[in-house]
């Protein structure tokens, strides 16, 4: 249980708009929005891309790729997934980091998934509706966790069959995305025809136990139930047997809360108690959301985490 264990105090843990030094906290979630869906309108206009590819037949099923310039070889691929506390954002703002690493030979992909609520059997949607809702653990319904990590798991899956000039998948997850990509790590692959080859992954201030956000204002959109929150808890899904090769670095934000942070360090640790190879990264001078808004700089530390993949050959 977390240790910020009373009503209020999760409330403010888990809202990261009051966390930030800069701006109050409509105006940060507005300049975020603003900064990321600008970057993106750069990425698409200066790279060759595949825009809106769909993986499966959902409305939120579908990818955009941002390809390096030179394609005639093998090429890694960074895989972006947004965040957004699984109820808001999309691709749309996802494909800000592209420009500098495409440059480097390394294609980008924004993944698109359906957020909360979605579906018809979304019981905060059928209780507006004035329906009956559904049972909340109704796995398949689009916005479901279930359904949002299953669906993340597939657009890898249909990636790296579709494009077989990937050599290298690297995962990067902001915030609730960081959950998801954290979930991808956990995956058995085996009832999905492939293995993506996941070389490394970029989890920034992310949420590892979903536990904690049972008690606050996020879960009202989500319905979760604890089973539901368990069984997508990364810090619970620990695969026993760390890829030989797949580096994982957790990054957090100097101005997260400390309940982000907390997530941060734990699930860092657990994974290096599994025996993965994990670096712990405290970034200073940042909030939750430029930590991930200056992906677009060349100069920015995690960028050059990008820029060190091996180049397209």
């Amino acid at each position: 249980r977390s240790p910020a264990a009373c009503p209020q105090a999760l409330e403010d843990q888990y809202s990261p708009s009051r966390w930030s030094p800069r701006l109050d906290r409509d105006t940060v979630v507005q300049a975020h929005l603003a900064a990321t869906a600008a970057g993106t309108q750069r990425a698409r206009a200066s790279a060759e891309t595949a825009l809106h590819v769909p993986y499966g037949d959902g409305d939120g099923e579908k990818l955009d790729i941002y390809f390096p310039p030179d394609r005639s070889g093998t090429f890694p691929v960074l895989v972006y997934i947004h965040g957004g506390y699984w109820q808001c954002l999309s691709k749309e703002e996802s494909g800000f980091a592209a420009p500098p690493l495409v440059s480097r030979g390394v294609a980008v992909v924004a993944v698109g998934y359906d957020t909360a609520p979605t579906g018809g059997c979304c019981p905060a949607e059928a209780a507006a509706a004035g329906a009956a809702p559904a049972p909340p653990d109704c796995a398949l319904c689009p916005g479901h966790m279930d359904s949002m990590v299953l669906q993340v798991r597939r657009s890898l899956a249909f990636l790296v069959q579709r494009y077989p000039a990937i050599r290298g998948v690297y995962l990067c997850g902001h915030s609730a995305g960081a959950h998801l990509a954290a979930m991808v790590l956990s995956t058995d692959w085996t009832d999905y025809g492939v293995v993506p080859d996941i070389k490394g992954a970029v989890l920034v201030s992310g949420i590892y136990d979903l536990e904690p956000i049972l008690h606050t204002y996020v879960n009202d959109v989500l319905s979760m139930s604890r089973e539901v929150a368990q069984r997508n808890s990364p810090m619970h899904c620990i695969a026993p047997t760390a890829p030989a090769a797949c580096e994982v670095l957790v990054a957090v934000a100097q101005h997260d809360s400390l309940e982000f942070r907390r997530q941060s360090r734990e699930y860092g640790q657990a994974l290096r108690a599994a025996g993965w190879s994990v670096s712990m990264l405290d970034l200073a001078g940042v909030d939750h959301f430029d930590i991930i808004e200056k992906l677009s700089e060349e100069s920015y530390v995690l960028t050059q985490v990008g820029e060190g993949l091996p180049p397209s050959r």
